[in-house]
């Protein structure tokens, strides 16, 4: 009985740890000033701005190809 209650508040405890870890980063309300003037870094948030777009427009292309190959096929001579 004792080891079990150590195994379960050992988990909860890693599990707590983990997500005060991964929530850290989250924290970070601007990662790029795009405000300051003449040092760039305008230039820098919208070259991530296009970059973050293309890669969320390349992942639902990818999902909605996974998701095609996944249906059963079909054949359109069956009417």
């Amino acid at each position: 009985m004792l080891h079990r209650v150590r195994s379960v508040v050992g988990v909860a405890l890693s599990a707590a740890a983990t997500l005060l870890l991964l929530g850290a980063p989250a924290g970070a309300q601007q990662l790029v000033d795009a405000g300051k003037e003449g040092d760039g870094s305008g230039g820098l948030a919208f070259v991530l701005m296009a970059v973050m777009v293309f890669v969320i427009a390349g992942s639902l292309f990818f999902m909605d190809h996974v998701r095609r190959n996944r249906l059963p096929q079909q054949d359109d001579d069956s009417q």
